[in-house]
């Protein structure tokens, strides 16, 4: 593979010997530490095994010299010896590439940019001094996949130049959700999962313990600026709010790290995600320790949820009980043989484990006279490992490193099954093969994206369409011990391929809470409202932050934080809590409730006291009192009161169809009966007086028995016929009505026409007045009996109480305005009953020697 000549600082073109084959040299390499094993086959490694850059001053009038790496780290060698490791492992077993050994090309990114790039060009262009060259300039690269690099910037820029020339790259630690786009990145892999699915691992947390106002601090880089996007759009979605989100400062301006501290103290979110690595969060955390911030419940992503340079006594007070997203834990069975095996030598192209020993031992590998001056001790190479406290050789937490272990056997299983392709069966052009003598990269990416297998450890690895691994996180907490020290426990595990509801499994009782309650912060901008309440937002602030509005009557909310109040249904009403619709309550005049059995008594003992009149007139039926009272008008007078108290009785009751249409129906024929009857008689005292004066015996004629019946008969036809239009143009009908009260349904009839319910009270107080008026003129006629003063009587009271009727049934609502018709219909009908009937049963019950024809009209003399 041809690499653009300007971007390797040292390639030259091909010079041609003539006494041997063709060939091309390097001017220079770079300066870079590594470590070199040769093979049939070369992967290459990044790794951060420095965590700072010297750059000289570029004065050009001298040769540039190169930058220097400091500060070594021992974590980041050791990942790089994983993938050491992990290449031994392999080129002994013989089920995997048998008959082919892997090398490795292994460099230190010292944490810059520029340094990864430079690596990352000589891994894909080669390093190499001299390349022999066969006559079509051809052959495989100089390394066929690439592990690493770990930060998201590096992989990001690093990606975009290999994926010109489709060389795989499969990183343990880029999380970064931008390299999933397969557009950009064609040859991207990973085995940690995607920044997509942190913030999601994240976002399940909160949820899980209601903390819907949170703070973020992210690092001024691809990996914290991509993350909190992603974390802003999430958060949102599943009904959080950001109360704050500040960037860390790339130079620790400490008049920037001070603003933001104050930001956080001063928000009363009690939750803070941070989303960096360690080298921009530390400044941050002192500042913290500076203000005594303390209170906090800390969220850490996987870049720092293992860092051990937070794990002093100095921070615990802030820090303790932080929760955090850690790359899923493995096991490497004989890493830690290997790690404590390795020795230094003197190969320059391995300067990485040399710079290793030197810090370990605390020595350097050079002449005791040069060392003496500067009093430090001379390394032998024979040191022994084990005699050293470090975490070096601590295989028990394996995070990063099983993702390199995972990485290598990616690109080791991916030539495997390259090398087991059949001819004629290929996937290639004419489903051929790759050669490994002419193995191009590109052609390993086709197996990577094919990969399916299943560690050791019991993990299955693959990569999905966007060369993404099956996203799995452990969840850790920091847990603060007596002696102030901190210990790092795991506390659950987030994965995505669970199913729905089981994804996130947290054993709560495991966790330690650095508060005084021993128990989760509340971390919300307001309270939730309650279930019969709604949310009202705060003009000018978040979605979390809002009123509580109880909800009106006749509405309800049943769900806490409802955004809405809704009316209940037509038959219902809201409760008093109004979190609930509850039947509205029915009125109507029931036989039940005292009132409506008062009145059914009324109009029951009104129609017995009717039976016993007409019992007592039918058994003095012969005497002269029943005789001198027209009986046959009697009889049907009293039929007809007794009709009147029982048609009170269809006011009382549900209001049914039929119920409607007859109580008006009813009442007004019966009343009519009556009124008929009282009518009549009263014409009939008039035509007997004038008979009993000369010349006007005709009167009488007109006053049978057969006109009696018939003038009766006509005057009801006449209220029969109103009813019947009535009913057949507008029929009362029952009616739920609401607008009495709202929390009740009073059943009424609506009378559906105002005309027919006029012409029907109308008429009987026509017939009504006229007989007052008729029988107001006969009332001094002379008798012994006058029947025309008992008439006149009981039309005074029958009108009085018709009067009074009107303005008190129209104002009377609900079942009340029935109540004023039966009191009307009952007051009336006492009213003639007691009027007209009273004096007669006392003559004939308690006065019998009044009750013949001689005292009758004995009276009737004296007084002429």
């Amino acid at each position: 593979m041809i690499l653009n000549s300007s971007s390797l600082d040292g390639w030259n073109s091909p010079s041609l010997n003539a006494s041997s084959s063709p060939s091309c040299h390097l001017w220079k390499q770079f300066n870079l530490n590594g470590m070199y094993r040769k093979g049939d086959l070369v992967l290459g490694g990044l790794f951060e095994v420095h965590f700072f850059t010297l750059f000289p001053e570029l004065s050009f009038t001298s040769e540039p010299l190169q930058p220097s790496c400091e500060g070594f780290t021992i974590f980041g060698f050791k990942q790089a010896e994983t993938m050491a490791f992990a290449i031994d492992e392999i080129n002994k077993r013989p089920d995997l590439l048998p008959n082919i050994t892997l090398g490795y090309q292994l460099y230190d990114n010292c944490l810059r940019l520029g340094v990864s790039f430079r690596a990352a060009m000589s891994l894909a262009s080669g390093s190499e001094e001299k390349f022999l060259l066969d006559e079509n300039c051809s052959g495989s690269s100089p390394v066929l996949g690439i592990v690493g690099d770990p930060g998201s910037t590096h992989a990001i820029a690093i990606s975009s130049i290999l994926g010109l020339f489709k060389v795989p790259m499969v990183s343990y630690y880029a999380t970064c959700s931008c390299l999933s786009n397969r557009r950009k990145y064609p040859s991207f892999f990973r085995t940690i999962p995607s920044d997509t699915f942190q913030v999601e691992a994240m976002i399940q947390i909160l949820r899980q313990f209601g903390w819907t106002w949170v703070g973020l601090v992210v690092s001024s880089d691809d990996y914290g600026l991509f993350a909190a996007r992603t974390f802003l759009s999430d958060l949102t979605q599943s009904g959080g709010c950001m109360a704050y989100s500040h960037v860390l400062p790339k130079d620790n301006n400490p008049t920037e790290l001070k603003r933001i501290v104050e930001n956080i103290k001063q928000s009363s979110a009690r939750v803070l995600v941070v989303i960096s690595s360690e080298a921009y969060l530390l400044p941050l955390v002192d500042e913290v320790v500076v203000q005594n911030v303390r209170g906090l419940q800390w969220i850490a992503s996987e870049a720092w949820t293992s860092s051990s340079v937070f794990f002093t006594p100095r921070l615990m007070p802030y820090l303790g009980g932080t929760l955090g997203i850690a790359i899923r834990r493995g096991e490497i069975p004989g890493l830690r043989d290997h790690l404590l095996n390795i020795r230094p030598d003197n190969k320059p192209h391995n300067n990485m484990v040399r710079q290793f020993w030197e810090t370990m031992f605390e020595c350097e590998f050079k002449p005791p006279s040069v060392l003496v001056e500067v009093g430090k001790n001379v390394c032998t190479g024979q040191e022994d490992l084990r005699a050293v406290e470090s975490g070096f050789a601590d295989v028990s937490d394996l995070r990063p490193e099983y993702n390199v272990y995972k990485a290598v056997y990616a690109l080791a299983h991916a030539l495997h099954d390259l090398l087991q392709c059949v001819p004629g069966r290929g996937p290639f052009s004419g489903h051929s093969c790759a050669s490994i003598k002419k193995l191009e990269p590109w052609q390993l990416v086709h197996y990577l994206e094919r990969v399916n297998f299943t560690t050791g450890f019991g993990d299955r690895v693959s990569f999905d369409e966007n060369g993404d691994a099956l996203p799995i996180y452990d969840i850790m907490n920091w847990v603060r011990l007596q002696d102030g020290s901190m210990q790092v426990k795991n506390v659950g595990v987030v994965d995505k391929s669970a199913p729905t509801g089981q994804q996130l499994v947290l054993d709560e009782d495991r966790i330690f809470w650095n508060f005084e309650s021993k128990k989760p912060p509340r971390s919300v901008c307001s309270e939730s409202c309650p279930p019969g309440t709604r949310v009202a937002r705060k003009k000018g602030e978040p979605v979390c932050c809002f009123d509580c509005i109880p909800c009106a009557e006749g509405e309800f909310s049943n769900t806490t934080d409802s955004t809405d109040c809704y009316k209940c249904p037509e038959d219902f009403w809201s409760s008093l809590e109004r979190d609930h619709c509850i039947p509205k309550g029915i009125e109507f005049l029931s036989y039940n409730e005292p009132l409506g059995i008062s009145l059914t008594t009324a109009s029951m003992l009104g129609t017995v006291f009717c039976a016993v009149v007409f019992g007592i007139f039918a058994h003095y039926r012969n005497t002269p009192v029943v005789k001198a009272n027209n009986s046959e008008l009697s009889f049907l007078l009293l039929l007809s009161l007794k009709l009147c108290f029982l048609c009170s009785l269809l006011f009382i009751g549900r209001p049914r169809l039929w119920t409607c249409q007859l109580r008006h129906a009813a009442f007004g024929i019966s009343f009519v009966l009556c009124v008929s009857c009282i009518l009549v008689k009263t014409m009939v005292v008039l035509a007997v007086f004038r008979a009993s004066k000369p010349g006007g015996e005709t009167s009488l004629k007109w006053f049978g028995s057969g006109q009696q019946r018939g003038t009766v008969l006509v005057l009801t036809s006449l209220q029969a016929a109103i009813c019947v239009a009535w009913l057949v143009s507008a029929s009362p009908t029952p009616h739920k009505n609401t607008n009495y009260q709202n929390d009740k349904i009073v059943y009424e009839c609506v009378v559906g026409s105002v005309a027919g319910f006029g012409a029907l009270l109308g008429y009987i107080g026509l017939l009504a007045s006229l007989s007052f008026l008729l029988a107001f003129l006969a009332r001094n006629l002379p008798d012994n009996f006058n029947e025309a003063k008992l008439i006149t009587f009981s039309m005074l009271i029958f009108c009085a109480v018709w009067v009074a009727f009107v303005p008190a049934y129209v104002s009377s609502p609900g079942k009340y305005a029935d109540v004023v018709e039966i009191f009307a219909i009952l007051a009336s009908s006492f009213g003639l009953l007691v009027a007209l009937f009273g004096p007669k049963c006392y003559i004939i019950l308690l006065r019998p020697e009044r009750n013949t024809k001689k005292a009758l009209m004995g009276r009737a003399k004296t007084k002429t």
